[in-house]
């Protein structure tokens, strides 16, 4: 089952020489036009929003960036180089698994999934069922685990969701294929690199053993406004000059409504503004994670002549020196 090659470059709209500047650009423009919580048609855009996300879990990345870049026109010579085979005791050879539901493309999960899609040898986690000497051949094995990623928004993990996972199971040397639907929980406060694990929902057993595991690795989805660490929420806020010097009071978004934040006098470029306890969940406690903004001042690029006059003014009457007198 042939994965289908996905251009990143072209989802986001820019060349493939673009700057990491460029293509975050590229992706925050997009990402608010086809967020869920914003768009009209919510159906159409929520799998385009997981489409740029992908996109963006690539090029973002200037590691994974650059393997892309390497894969290039040569994409299909390596098809299924890796993709699902198991190797060694865990699991069955020329045996592929394909998912949906997991928020990314079976060409994301062959050539930038960040983990092994069968972890665990079923002999190294008690896999084995073991008969007697003569029959030693004919033993019962357990199923192989298989691991995946499954991309999981903000908004789900403040309040937890379900999703309904397919897996489909092909055999190529048999030439079958199995399908199954499960439905998996995903907890409020499920931090990025967190693995979910879906008990008997890995590779089939073998000779009445049962089947491994399916571990489910949490990736979450690049937001337009805000990233996370853990369970703190970070957002940048840009200011004007005179509201670093002088102080403001203004209305920053969070994930469960707008804040009102106060700048402080003084502020500075890359200043940090904790909001305690409006992060992300922590655990089923309720208790939660702190909200940061985090402040870039920026600075007029093409100020008109009564503008330029203020800020001549400026430097010529204020006693603030940035550089010591030499």
């Amino acid at each position: 089952m042939a994965a289908q090659f996905k251009d990143y470059y072209a989802t986001l709209g820019v060349s493939r020489d673009a700057s990491h500047d460029v293509i975050r650009k590229a992706f925050r423009n997009l990402a608010r036009k086809y967020h869920p919580d914003v768009a009209q048609n919510k159906s159409t855009a929520e799998e385009k929003f997981k489409e740029i996300n992908e996109a963006y879990e690539v090029l973002g990345d200037p590691e994974k960036r650059g393997k892309y870049d390497r894969l290039g026109a040569h994409w299909n010579e390596e098809q299924g180089a890796g993709h699902g085979a198991a190797a060694g005791p865990g699991g069955g050879p020329g045996q592929e698994f394909h998912f949906g539901g997991t928020g990314f493309s079976d060409f994301f999960e062959q050539y930038f999934s960040g983990g092994t899609r069968f972890g665990f040898p079923p002999d190294e986690r008690g896999g084995f069922a073991h008969a007697g000497p003569q029959q030693a051949s004919a033993r019962a094995r357990r199923g192989g685990d298989v691991e995946g990623d499954i991309l999981v928004t903000l908004d789900e993990v403040m309040h937890g969701t379900l999703r309904s996972i397919s897996m489909q199971i092909v055999n190529r040397q048999q030439g079958e294929t199995a399908t199954q639907t499960f439905q998996v929980r995903i907890p409020p406060g499920a931090t990025d690199g967190r693995r979910i694990r879906v008990p008997g929902h890995g590779e089939p057993g073998h000779g009445g053993a049962p089947a491994g595991d399916l571990f489910l690795r949490v990736r979450h989805a690049a937001h337009p406004d805000f990233s996370s660490e853990r369970a703190d929420l970070y957002h940048d806020l840009d200011i004007a000059p005179w509201e670093a010097v002088l102080g403001a009071e203004v209305a920053v978004p969070s994930l469960d409504g707008t804040i009102k934040l106060r700048i402080p006098a003084g502020a500075e470029n890359g200043q940090q503004l904790r909001v305690r306890g409006r992060g992300l969940p922590k655990d089923s406690t309720g208790e939660r994670g702190d909200f940061f903004v985090v402040l870039n001042v920026l600075l007029p690029t093409a100020p008109g002549s009564a503008e330029r006059a203020l800020w001549e003014q400026l430097r010529d009457t204020s006693t603030f020196r940035p550089r010591p007198n030499r």
